[in-house]
């Protein structure tokens, strides 16, 4: 009902506010009835003039996190990945007192707390009903004669959702009349006192990071609320799933309290995503294994190694490899073997890269996933470390300069 409300809405506003208007509807296959509904968006969009888009995504009947939520996910991922410059969402009042209720029984802090905005920008999200209880949806749907389906698993109270929807609610609306819309507009207080903790966390980054690093020395230095705030404004930054409070107090005090030559590494999600902290740096990390792998570049602006880095060739004068003069048309590039060493200043001795690449306080994890670049047999380039000093372009002459992009985590 609601989305129906939401779409007959928009189609009457589409001329006037001059927007291109296209519906999407994600066939989830949970229900017996799935195909059905898909048919009736196909014949309503067909009967409002609006181009539908129907996509199917598969729901795992186990799922740790459950079947709702990952349904949810599924549909989002979906959403998200529209080619639009916003997506409308038919959340309404009814639903933002739910939430808030839903992450109440969580022990949500204060981000679970704030529910869902009317404009999430981030996310390029609308949800123009917002502050629109349900009945008054109902009202207008029946004002309109507008025909809509019905979930029949709204009605299955073992969902959290609709038990607070069926017996929770109803059950607080007898004493405290109006305590949806009271509910609704705690929920946007609390998202006001988010968008605080946001702005704090953002002066304090300021402060405390160093190459979208967290410095340990910095965050030592705040509160310890202060500095849980920040490193989960930096998670949260990052797409990683918030651990629960107690897990994040633990990850905190491991990060400040460990030994200067520590090395810390905590999980911190799926895939192998973890938390490690190297001197007084903290770093996030996607643990891959690693594969001996040997390629060769011909002239591409770019080359993708098998760990999702990147490197990356730019053309310029005086700072990298002297290429034209030369004549390097190839390059191999391969991973670390061990005992390699490397002669980046012409003043001095060859030296280990071992070494080399502790001077340069590169993590050990880093270090192992580093590609070589190499010029007939001799190592010609090391990211991050400098050019072999009897291959450097000197000053104004054609260079070849390389860096290392390393995966996303």
């Amino acid at each position: 009902m609601d989305s129906v409300v939401l779409l007959t809405l928009l189609v009457t506003l589409r001329q006037t506010l001059g927007f291109e208007l296209k519906a999407m509807h994600v066939h989830h296959g949970l229900s017996p009835h799935a195909d059905t509904w898909t048919d009736f968006c196909m014949t309503l969009c067909r009967s409002l003039d609006v181009e539908l888009q129907i996509v199917r995504v598969t729901i795992p009947r186990k799922s740790a996190a459950g079947t709702e939520a990952t349904a949810r996910a599924a549909r989002y991922q979906a959403l998200l990945g529209a080619p639009a410059d916003f997506v409308v969402l038919a959340h309404h009042q009814d639903d933002q007192a739910e939430t808030l209720l839903l992450q109440l029984t969580r022990g949500a802090g204060v981000r679970g707390l704030s529910a869902m905005a009317k404009v999430d920008r981030r996310r390029r999200l609308l949800r123009p009903l917002l502050e629109v209880g349900r009945d008054e949806i109902r009202a207008y749907a029946s004002q309109h004669g507008l025909q809509w389906v019905e979930d029949e698993s709204n009605q299955d109270v073992r969902y959290d959702r609709n038990h607070i929807r069926q017996h929770t609610l109803p059950a607080l609306e007898t004493r405290f009349p109006g305590v949806r819309k009271v509910i609704a507009r705690s929920a946007s207080h609390i998202a006001e006192a988010s968008e605080l903790l946001n702005d704090l966390a953002l002066l304090d980054a300021q402060r405390c990071m160093r190459h979208q690093q967290l410095v340990v020395s910095e965050l030592r230095s705040l509160s310890e609320a202060r500095a849980r705030n920040l490193l989960r404004w930096w998670l949260a930054g990052q797409d990683i799933v918030l651990p629960s409070t107690a897990r994040l107090q633990e990850m905190l005090q491991q990060l400040l309290d460990a030994r200067p030559d520590a090395q810390v590494k905590m999980a911190i999600g799926p895939q192998g995503t973890c938390l490690r902290r190297y001197q007084d740096m903290v770093y996030l990390d996607q643990e891959q294994p690693i594969e001996p792998f040997s390629l060769t570049w011909k002239g591409e602006d770019t080359l993708k190694l098998p760990d999702g880095s990147i490197l990356r060739f730019l053309l310029g004068y005086g700072h990298g490899l002297a290429y034209q003069r030369l004549g390097i048309d190839r390059l191999r590039v391969a991973q670390r073997s061990g005992g390699e060493r490397f002669k980046p200043d012409l003043g001095r001795p060859s030296r280990t890269l071992k070494h080399l690449l502790q001077e340069a306080n590169m993590p050990p994890w880093q270090r192992q996933r580093l590609p070589l670049i190499y010029h007939e047999d001799s190592l010609a380039l090391v990211p991050g470390i400098g050019v072999a000093a009897d291959l450097q372009a000197a000053e104004h002459e054609p260079a070849l300069d390389i860096t290392w992009q390393q995966a996303p985590d």
